[in-house]
């Protein structure tokens, strides 16, 4: 499969990040890593590979931001409200020098958000703040507040990026056309998340699908097996 690494200077981190880019064309879908996690993790893990066959026909590109949290939400070493405004900036950042840049790759001009774990509540923040730039959102054992990062520190910006808050108050009419996939396991450690979003979800009458898988574990073979039945739900033509 084509693969393209891509690395510039972002003037909203004030360095240069980088990106993998796998696949020649169709729709394109944004793949977040988990806690900490590289560009090139979900290559190196196998999740690219169990895409490979809507790579292969040229049904979809899937786009592999690095992440900052080692700068963000984990950086013990600067207070909270530095975390929280580096990950504002990160947000800007997949909006404006990313998804906008990469949207009108398709007719509705709006692009899939998809990650595991910590990356799939970037997913899901993103989709979220986001909607009229997202068709479909797949999380995968993802978690959906971020108050244990942040030593008990609340503000307004911590609102804005706590799904678990600030979706009960959300009204635009684009949440309602988004195709939202919770995938967690009855052994996954983000199995409550899930459930807790799954009930928010179901509160505001937003269509979703809970995968709850059985017997597996929060780990890297349950999102290889969600990740390429989860894009099934794309539509292609």
């Amino acid at each position: 499969m084509k693969e393209n690494y891509l690395k510039w200077y972002s003037p909203h981190l004030g360095r240069d990040t980088e990106m993998l880019v796998f696949g020649h064309a169709g729709y394109p879908v944004v793949l977040f890593p988990t806690s900490m996690g590289s560009f090139y993790e979900n290559k190196d893990c196998g999740l690219i590979e169990s895409a490979g066959w809507y790579l292969e026909q040229g049904l979809i590109q899937i786009y592999c931001p690095d992440s900052i949290d080692k700068d963000s939400f984990y950086n013990k070493n600067i207070h909270p409200i530095h975390r929280i405004e580096n990950h504002n900036w990160y947000d800007k950042m997949i909006c404006h020098e990313v998804v906008e840049k990469i949207r009108f790759n398709t007719p509705t001009a709006k692009v899939v958000m998809a990650g595991c774990s910590f990356g799939g509540y970037h997913a899901t923040n993103f989709a979220f703040r986001h909607p009229g730039y997202v068709s479909h959102l797949f999380s995968m054992s993802g978690i959906f507040s971020i108050k244990n990062y942040l030593d008990g520190f609340y503000n307004d910006t911590v609102f804005y990026h706590s799904p678990d808050d600030y979706l009960h108050g959300l009204n635009d009419y684009e949440l309602w056309n988004m195709d939202i996939a919770l995938g967690t396991s009855n052994w996954d450690i983000c199995l409550d998340a899930n459930l807790k979003m799954s009930k928010i979800l179901a509160t505001k009458n937003m269509e979703h699908w809970l995968d709850i898988k059985q017997n597996q574990s929060h780990d890297w073979p349950l999102w290889k097996e969600m990740f390429p039945h989860y894009l099934s739900r794309i539509k292609f033509s």
